[in-house]
């Protein structure tokens, strides 16, 4: 069993790892299509990066199928992709030019957006998407 703060900072270095993924994939979509599709279509490549590396390396197992836990983990992402989408574009449209931002105001924008969902998205995947399917075991969800 993982300690709490261990597997917080397990959840933090897969989200990091993600997030790259994510911000060079939006700088490559972004060749062939609007910043705002970018965002989207970066994300989705991330989540399922994220969501491979989470079920091995964070989360114990929660005695359910794969299929079921990918459900779960999009539905918690598809929140998480709000909250992304909105505070880039947010940042990108409004508060940046606001400041005068002229430095990569894109590319900030995005990993700010990135960044957003950290503590949202690691407690909604602890109790949803890796909770434990037996609550009959007496065990917290997420721990097996």
């Amino acid at each position: 069993m993982k300690s709490e703060r261990r597997r917080f900072l397990l959840f933090v270095v897969v989200g990091g790892f993600a997030a790259l993924v994510n911000v060079l994939a939006r700088v490559g979509l972004s060749l062939a299509f609007p910043f705002g599709w970018s965002v989207v279509m970066a994300y989705l490549i991330a989540m399922l990066t994220a969501y491979a590396l989470n079920r091995a390396l964070v989360f114990e197992p929660s005695g359910r199928s794969v299929a079921e836990e990918l459900v779960k983990f999009t539905l918690v992402n598809l929140v998480a992709l709000v909250q992304v989408w909105g505070v880039s574009m947010l940042l990108r449209n409004w508060l940046l030019p606001a400041l005068g931002w002229t430095f990569y105001p894109e590319l900030v924008a995005h990993m700010c957006g990135v960044i957003s969902p950290v503590f949202t998205s690691y407690f909604g995947h602890k109790y949803f998407s890796f909770g434990s399917a037996d609550p009959a075991k007496g065990q917290s969800p997420g721990e097996v």
